[in-house]
């Protein structure tokens, strides 16, 4: 075994030891400087007679406070205040131990603040010089390092340098921070010289040769970043990104980059949601996920899965992303009990199937046709897949005496100018009706486009980046709401347990993002220039698009919910047998096929429907 194994095996031992020396070194030290280091007789017995006690005293403190436990190569201000705390408090105690237990009156007061200050000077120091040692030190590799320049002189910034220095196997040679506060400029933080503001990167990067670029601001908002982006359009220049601030605060040190992401673009906080009330409403029970392949059927189903349910049921047209799903999910979580099924929800006696076999207590309906210009050409099949199967599912779901039914909308249902929205706004009628006379708790949540999904803009423009473009946009002016996955489904779960049947649920996505914008910062992460390596070509808008989304319409109020990123749509007032009746001649219509009546029956339904003005 190696000396380095053996320090490892034996390193709290061996700190227990080198904290006995410091102390009995300070506690003598103290009485050689008091006394100039000329002792008399009385005192050596005096030591060797308070020593032990002293001893005691101290490292039971110690141990208390943690102070044989902590890494020394990342000693900061936290330890040096749990030092200060732990050494105030034994100086105390052995204080009022020695006046009033043993009452020797002989040891001199400057004493006890001498061996404060030093025992305090000794913990401390020889944690500062370990990691000291360590940086100066480490073994040099041969690998070159790259030359880097940081965005963002605050604490991220700060960790990112310490750890470069604390770690042998980060190869980075920081050139300097760039940061917007103008009292920063030309300060030195760790060594480390601010350079200057975002504006003046290129010339920067230039001047430096710097070959990679770390944004460490990981609270900036999704406006923010892509101003940030927009000023590394370098090429040949990685831009890296430090994610999740809150990882930094909870003391998590060692600092993982990551190559910036599409979701950066949005600079989002993170969701708070309530854990413990998601969980209360699906632990230990049934869920069934339609469209479990999906976007985001599958982040449902991920993150379902944590919250121990006693069974999830998949439901998805896709026989090999269901398989893969599911195996992801078992890995992941054994003890688990999934069900595939793989079929068409459309088909009514599959439904009867998974109901009555399984009988899921929650339903997620995640399945539904989302392309809007695929819908346009195809609204007998938006209406037989949107509206038909969301009300065979609602139906089955009070049948069967489901608790609770989720039913993911969308933005586009508010004045839907597509077939698509007008579809999902349909969806969220029948649900609404049907929540008036029935026990189960029937909730809608409608949000805008998820950011990075199948149905989602971004996979396109990268592919159309891979092929060195044209990115094709539909209009300069055009934009969207847009939110992360993870966010979304989180809100989603979160509304669920908050639901008490009928409500329509909007999530809080935050500004509307252009297009245009969009393409522009995927082209520069990619490490290319808008208009110059890569065009962007405007096609104009396809049926049934908007220029721009909305996500309340003119007869609905929102209303504030207990959380602070979801609100409540005033619900409508529907017949339930009028409805009924609605939805039985768009089944008709659609079996038929006759596009014309569809299209008219759905403007009876949805007044607010109306086909946008393209070109």
């Amino acid at each position: 075994m190696k000396i380095q194994d053996y320090i490892h095996k034996y390193r709290k031992l061996l700190i227990f030891f080198i904290h006995i020396l410091l102390i009995a070194g300070a506690y003598i030290l103290a009485y050689l400087i008091r006394f100039e280091f000329i002792l008399e007789d009385e005192y050596p017995p005096l030591i060797l007679k308070t020593l032990p006690w002293l001893l005691t005293i101290k490292i039971l403190v110690f141990y208390y406070y943690g102070l044989y436990s902590g890494l020394w190569r990342y000693v900061s201000m936290d330890d040096v205040w749990r030092i200060l705390k732990a050494s105030t408090i034994s100086t105390v105690i052995f204080l009022l131990y020695v006046v009033f237990t043993i009452k020797l009156w002989k040891i001199p007061r400057s004493i006890f603040i001498l061996d404060w200050n030093l025992c305090i000077g000794l913990t401390v120091g020889i944690r500062f010089l370990s990691r000291t040692l360590r940086e100066r030190f480490r073994p040099i590799f041969k690998k070159r390092k790259k030359k880097v320049l940081i965005i963002g002189a605050g604490e991220a910034g700060i960790q990112v340098v310490r750890e470069s220095k604390s770690n042998p196997h980060i190869n980075f040679d920081i050139a300097g921070f760039i940061d917007d506060d103008p009292r920063k400029r030309h300060l030195r933080i760790h060594g480390i010289k601010v350079l200057g503001n975002k504006h003046e990167i290129a010339r920067i990067v230039d001047k430096y040769e710097i070959e990679e670029i770390i944004i460490a601001i990981p609270s900036a908002k999704g406006e923010v970043i892509r101003d940030i982006i927009s000023h590394c359009e370098i090429p040949d220049i990685k831009v890296k990104i430090v994610p999740g601030l809150h990882k930094i605060l909870d003391g998590e040190l060692e600092i993982k980059l990551r190559d910036v992401k599409t979701d950066d673009l949005l600079g989002r906080e993170t969701v708070q949601v309530n854990e413990e009330e998601i969980a209360s409403y699906i632990k230990n029970k049934r869920i069934l996920i339609t469209g479990a392949c999906g976007s985001i059927g599958s982040e449902l189903s991920r993150q379902i899965a944590g919250y121990s349910p006693n069974q999830v049921i998949l439901i998805d047209y896709n026989e090999n992303d269901t398989y893969f799903l599911e195996m992801e999910l078992k890995i992941k979580y054994p003890e688990l009990r999934f069900k595939q099924i793989v079929g068409d929800i459309r088909d009514i006696s599959l439904l009867k199937h998974a109901f009555s076999r399984f009988r899921p207590q929650i339903v997620f309906h995640a399945a539904a046709f989302k392309h809007v210009p695929v819908m346009e050409e195809n609204p007998s099949s938006a209406i037989k897949n949107n509206v038909i199967t969301t009300r065979n599912i609602i139906y089955a779901s009070e049948h069967y005496g489901v608790e609770r039914f989720v039913f993911i909308s969308t933005d586009k249902a508010v004045k839907p100018a597509s077939i698509m929205g007008a579809s999902k706004r349909i969806g969220e009628i029948i649900l609404q009706a049907k929540a008036k006379t029935s026990r189960t708790r029937f909730i809608a949540v409608r949000f805008g486009n998820v950011l990075g999904s199948k149905g989602s803009v971004a996979p396109l423009f990268k592919k159309q980046i891979e092929e060195l473009g044209p990115v094709t946009v539909t209009h300069p002016e055009a934009s969207r709401f847009f939110m992360s996955l993870k966010e979304a489904v989180q809100l989603v779960l979160q509304a669920g347990a908050m639901g008490k049947g009928g409500e329509v649920f909007i999530l809080d996505m935050g500004e509307q993002i252009k297009i245009k914008d969009l393409a522009e910062n995927l082209i520069k992460l990619s490490g290319l220039k808008p208009g110059k390596d890569i065009s962007i070509e405007y096609i104009g808008l396809r049926p049934g698009e908007k220029l721009k989304e909305e996500i309340m319409r003119d007869a609905e109020r929102d209303g504030a919910t207990r959380h602070n990123r979801i609100f409540i749509a005033k619900p409508d007032d529907f017949d339930p047998k009028v409805i009924r009746n609605h939805v039985k001649e768009l089944e008709r219509l659609s079996n038929l096929m006759d596009e014309a009546k569809i299209i008219e029956k759905i403007k009876e339904i949805v007044p607010s429907y109306k086909a946008a003005k393209n070109g």
